[in-house]
């Protein structure tokens, strides 16, 4: 696939970085920084451009013409509008994707449905990151939280617990535990290397865990894995930006919030915005505001200014302080990688939430979502099952006898919209099931592609 990819920033390097070590992907970046580019194009296997994105010149230089799809994820909304406008116009591009960020555009959304600019997919990360960090505080204790089949069923990531009920367990054990209910554990990751998990693999305390069931079970499972944890009901949000604004306004309904607010303009505003929620004017790093505030009893502290030594800072000192759980987001890859066994207990990377939300569109086929998973390293995708048995690879056949990738698992079919079937054996794929796979390593997503597709016999 040759994928133009506008914009270098986090967004645009984590995107040509997953993309470029995928086979048979042709990838171009395009950016204003000429060493930047230079030092992308020394470490990975790509073309760039460097221009101003919205020039027609530098899009033609891109090789826009005769790509297959616009990636428009630059700092500025306008230049990936205009960008994808362009595309249309000039070079008849078959798919533009872009990342607007100011809220006016998702308000005003009528003007890309009417055909003011011509995009076709919208990708708003404050919006995503809401409902990631929304579903983390639904579901205490998670590490991760994925929905599929319109939410029918999640793949939840959480970290074992030793007194769990099931830990020092073979996962067979499960079905003992929980007589009515089904899940399947998609995979687990010791001291950060993947195991593929088997009726025989024993959980061990600090294991993190994947498992799959549907909405209904998600609590019961965890509870199985460690401490059933109480609801978050104190929760005190750093930054009242545009997400933490949304958060809390998300939120107050179902917890004292309390959101601190470095800017007082901002804060003045956001206090009128809210109705239940208490806004404080201050610096979240500071020590005396915290404590002044009872940080020690809350529930969450949640860190989410657009500084990311700010968040770090902020989300320790709250940890240290007796909050009960902390979460930062944190944009640079390298602060993830050396905090993530430190005192913040998630780490929420836009970055990656963003390009998740972009695979579903970048991948082959029937694939209707797909996440990033392990900073990029594993995936986890919704595929459609098409044909039947003598022109498909899985369609009609049992789970056993299908030859999977090696670290590649089944975890749920969805059937006819609202039938959760959980993975065994002995399932039976039906031609339209949504079927929900775990990849432990992302590079085995072409030979997942590959055996969903119909052979030529098939015409729909």
């Amino acid at each position: 696939m040759k994928i133009v990819i506008l914009g270098a920033g986090q967004v645009g390097t984590t995107a040509a970085t997953q993309l470029a070590s995928e086979p048979n992907n042709d990838i171009t970046l395009v950016d204003t920084n000429a060493a930047l580019l230079r030092e992308l194009q020394e470490k990975l296997d790509i073309r760039t451009v460097t221009g101003l994105a919205s020039h027609p010149s530098v899009l033609a230089a891109a090789g826009v013409d005769d790509a297959d799809m616009l990636l428009a994820v630059t700092h500025s909304d306008e230049v990936n509008m205009v960008a994808c406008q362009l595309a249309w116009k000039l070079f008849h591009t078959p798919v533009k994707i872009a990342r607007l960020r100011a809220p006016e555009y998702k308000e005003n959304a009528s003007i890309f449905e009417e055909g003011y600019f011509h995009i076709d997919v919208i990708i708003s990360p404050e919006t995503l990151i809401q409902e990631h960090i929304a579903r983390l505080v639904a579901y205490p204790g998670s590490l991760q939280v994925l929905d599929f089949a319109g939410g029918r069923v999640r793949l939840v990531g959480v970290r074992a617990v030793a007194g769990g009920p099931m830990v020092g367990h073979p996962i067979r054990d499960i079905r003992e535990h929980m007589p009515n209910v089904d899940t399947r554990v998609a995979a687990i990751f010791r001291r950060g290397q993947a195991i593929m998990p088997a009726g025989d693999t024993v959980i061990q305390h600090e294991d993190e865990v994947f498992f799959i069931a549907a909405r209904e079970h998600i609590r019961a499972v965890m509870a199985e894995l460690g401490r059933m944890e109480s609801p978050y009901r104190r929760i005190m949000i750093a930054g009242g930006g545009n997400i933490g604004r949304g958060l809390a306004k998300a939120l107050e309904s179902r917890a004292n919030i309390k959101v601190i607010e470095h800017n007082p303009a901002n804060a003045k505003r956001l206090a009128e915005e809210l109705h239940d929620a208490i806004v404080l004017r201050g610096d979240a790093t500071d020590e005396d505001l915290l404590r002044e505030e009872n940080v020690e009893d809350m529930d969450l502290f949640l860190s989410v200014t657009n500084d990311d030594e700010n968040n770090i800072l902020s989300a320790m000192l709250a940890k240290r302080l007796g909050a009960r759980k902390a979460m930062a987001i944190i944009n640079r890859t390298v602060y993830v990688d050396l905090i993530e066994s430190s005192a913040i207990d998630v780490v929420i990377s836009p970055q990656l939430i963003t390009v998740s939300a972009l695979l579903a569109h970048l991948r082959r086929g029937d694939v209707t979502a797909a996440h990033s998973l392990r900073r990029g390293a594993a995936e986890a995708m919704e595929i459609i099952a098409v044909g039947d048995r003598l022109t498909s690879r899985v369609v009609g056949r049992r789970l056993a006898e299908l030859k999977l990738p090696e670290g590649v698992s089944i975890g749920a079919l969805v059937r006819d919209g609202d039938e959760v079937i959980i993975a065994h054996g002995d399932t039976v794929i039906e031609s339209d099931d949504h079927v929900i796979l775990f990849l432990t390593d992302k590079r085995k997503v072409r030979a997942v592609e590959q055996l969903f597709q119909v052979g030529f016999n098939f015409f729909g």
